[in-house]
C-alpha cells in the first residue's frame, strides 16, 4: 500500500540540530543578552570583537594605501563601525568617518567607542550633507556599512536614508567594495525583506549567519558571507528553527541501496503528466528519480502521445491511460490512476500536464484521494490554485514546489508581492496545505511552517526551461525512499543545485540545460557521499 509507513535504515540519522543555525533577529539579541547578562561578559568586548573582526578583513582583503570610508549609524552596529575605524587608524590607514547622528544621540556602549575614536584624533563628520558623503566616496576607498545592524526592520528613513541612498549610487557608479559590518543595511535579518538597502561585496557577520543573509532579496545585497567568532558560548543559543541545507548533515541521510534490495524495495515512483507539446516535462521528472536511486519509475501519460514516452524512455516504464485522442490526460481516468497509485511510494504531478479543463479536474479530484506521499508540481499546482485546504486532509506526505509566480497563484497575491516577502508566504502556504513547500528561486525555502530551510548550492544556469522537472523526479524520488518529507525536499534541492554548480564548472552557466542536470546528478551524488 504505497509509502505510508514505509521506513528504511538511513546512514547517520542527522538530525535538524545537526544543520548549521541561520538566525533571526529576536534569535541573535537573545544570544546577546545570554552572554552579557546572563554570563557577564560586557557588551563592550563583544563589540571590541566585532569590530576588529571586520577591520582584519579589510587590512587581510584590500590594499592598506586604500581610504577606508566607515558610514556608521547611532546603534551598536555604528558603535562595530567605530572600533573598526579605530583599529583600521592604528594599523595606518586612511579612514574617514561618517555619522548618521549627532553626538549627542549616541549611547552605551557606541558612544564609549566614539569617545575613544575623538581622543586619538579620529574626525567624526556627524550628520554631513549628502554632497560630503559623495565626496567622500568618490576617492579611491573602501566603503565600510556600519549603518543598520540585524535589529533593523522596515524602510529605512531621515539621515540612514540618505546614507543608503548616496552610497548605494556612488558604489555603483565608482565601482566602489563596500563590506557591510553584520548585515547590509536595509535588509532584515529576520526574513532577507529589504525596501531600500546598501548592496555589498562582502559581510562580516557575527557569531551565526542570519536568516536574511540567504533569503532573497536580501541574499542578493550579502556579496561574500564571512562569520567572525566574537565570543558568544554556544551555550547562550536556544534551538533554532531555521537551518541552512549543509552537505555533511544530509550526507547522513541519504538512504542507500542495500544487499537485500531490489527493484521494487528501493523506491517506486509514478510520474503522472504529459500533454502535446511538453512531453519533455514529464519525461525529464521520471528520469531525474531514476538517476536519483529510485528502483522503478513509471510514467504515467496520455495514451495517444505513449509512442513518444516509449521512444525517449528506455528505462522507465509507462502507463497509457485512455484520453480519446486528445492529447492530455482526462478526467475519466481519475479511477485508474488513484487505483494504480497504490502501488508506489511516491507520486509526481504536474510535470507537463497542461492546463486543459479537463487535465487540472483531474488534478484536483486525485491530489486529495491519493493515498500516497506526492510531489505536486507546474500544472498541478495550478490546478488548485486559491484550494490549499484540498490538500489539508491528506494523511501522507506532500511537498509542493512553486516558483513565485504558481505560489502567488496559490495563495491568491501578486507573483510580485511574494519576491519581496518569500519567507512569509512560503510559510502560510506551508500552513494552509499542512504541506512541505519548496519556493524555487535564489535561496530556495523549503519549509513545512515550523522548521525551515535555505538551500546555498545552485546558479543562474538553473533559469532554464525543464529545471523545474528534475527536481520534482529527484524529491519524489528521495519521498519514495522513505526520507522524512522537510528533509527528502532540502536534500531534493540542495543536489539539484550541487548538479547545476557541477555542469557549470563544465559547461558555463548560460549555456546549461535541463537534461545538463541530469547527467550531473550522480557526481552531485557522489560529492554529498564524501562529505559523510
Amino acid at each position: 500500500m504505497g509509502g505510508q509507513g514505509k521506513t528504511r535504515e538511513v546512514k547517520g540519522g542527522a538530525g535538524l540540530s545537526d544543520f548549521p543555525p541561520l538566525f533571526t533577529a529576536a534569535q541573535m539579541r537573545r544570544a546577546d543578552s545570554a552572554a552579557i547578562k546572563g554570563l557577564g561578559i560586557p557588551g563592550l568586548v563583544l563589540m571590541e570583537r566585532a569590530g576588529m573582526a571586520v577591520a582584519e578583513y579589510l587590512l587581510e582583503n584590500y590594499c592598506e594605501d586604500h581610504c577606508f570610508v566607515v558610514i556608521a549609524g547611532k546603534g551598536n552596529n555604528g558603535g562595530d563601525g567605530f572600533v573598526c575605524a579605530r583599529h583600521l587608524h592604528q594599523a595606518g590607514a586612511g579612514v574617514r568617518v561618517l555619522a548618521a547622528a549627532p553626538a549627542s544621540q549616541y549611547d552605551g556602549d557606541a558612544l564609549v567607542n566614539l569617545k575613544i575614536l575623538g581622543r586619538l584624533g579620529v574626525k567624526v563628520d556627524h550628520a554631513p550633507a549628502a554632497a560630503t558623503l559623495r565626496r567622500a566616496l568618490a576617492t579611491d576607498c573602501v566603503a565600510v556599512d556600519a549603518i543598520f545592524g540585524t535589529g533593523f526592520a522596515g524602510e529605512p528613513r531621515g539621515k540612514s536614508a540618505e546614507f543608503i541612498r548616496v552610497a548605494s549610487e556612488m558604489a555603483e557608479r565608482h565601482g566602489i567594495p563596500v563590506v557591510a559590518v553584520d548585515i547590509a543595511s536595509g535588509v532584515d535579518a529576520s526574513s532577507g525583506e529589504a525596501a531600500a538597502c546598501l548592496p555589498a561585496d562582502a559581510t562580516v557577520t557575527f557569531h551565526t549567519p542570519k536568516v536574511g543573509h540567504f533569503v532573497a532579496p536580501g541574499g542578493y545585497f550579502s556579496g561574500d558571507l564571512i562569520l567572525a567568532d566574537i565570543g558568544i558560548p554556544a551555550e547562550c543559543d536556544a534551538p533554532g528553527d531555521h537551518f541552512l541545507a549543509d552537505p555533511g548533515p544530509l550526507a547522513g541521510l541519504m538512504p542507500a541501496k542495500m544487499q537485500f534490495d531490489h527493484k521494487f524495495s528501493a523506491g517506486r515512483v509514478l510520474v503522472a503528466g504529459g500533454s502535446a507539446g511538453l512531453t519533455g516535462a514529464a519525461c525529464m521528472a521520471s528520469e531525474a528519480a531514476l538517476r536519483a536511486g529510485a528502483g522503478v519509475v513509471t510514467a504515467a501519460v496520455p495514451a495517444s502521445l505513449n509512442p513518444v514516452f516509449e521512444q525517449n524512455l528506455l528505462e522507465v516504464m509507462t502507463m497509457p491511460l485512455e484520453d480519446g485522442g486528445a492529447g492530455r490526460l482526462p478526467e475519466s481516468c481519475l479511477d485508474d490512476l488513484l487505483e494504480a497509485a497504490r502501488s508506489f511510494d511516491c507520486a509526481a504531478v504536474g510535470p507537463g500536464m497542461g492546463r486543459s479543463q479537463e487535465a487540472a479536474a483531474l488534478a484536483r479530484g486525485f491530489l486529495p484521494r491519493a493515498e500516497v506521499p506526492l510531489v505536486i508540481d507546474a500544472d498541478a499546482l495550478n490546478a488548485i490554485a486559491g484550494r490549499l485546504s484540498l490538500l489539508k486532509s491528506r494523511t501522507a506526505a506532500t511537498v509542493l514546489t512553486p516558483h513565485a509566480g504558481e505560489l502567488g497563484r496559490l495563495l491568491g497575491v501578486a507573483a510580485t508581492e511574494v519576491a519581496a516577502r518569500r519567507l512569509a508566504h512560503a510559510r502560510v502556504a506551508a500552513k494552509k496545505s499542512g504541506a512541505v513547500v519548496v519556493l524555487k528561486g535564489s535561496g530556495t525555502i523549503i519549509t513545512d511552517g515550523r522548521s525551515t530551510f535555505i538551500n546555498p548550492t545552485g546558479n543562474p544556469g538553473l533559469a532554464t526551461a525543464g529545471a523545474g522537472d528534475v527536481l520534482t523526479g529527484l524529491i519524489a524520488a528521495l519521498l519514495a525512499k522513505g526520507m522524512e518529507p522537510l528533509l527528502a525536499a532540502a536534500a531534493g534541492v540542495y543536489l539539484h543545485g550541487a548538479a547545476a554548480d557541477l555542469a557549470a564548472e563544465d559547461l558555463e552557466q548560460n549555456n546549461l540545460i535541463s537534461s545538463d542536470l541530469i547527467d550531473y546528478l550522480p557526481l552531485a551524488f557522489a560529492d554529498l557521499y564524501r562529505e559523510e
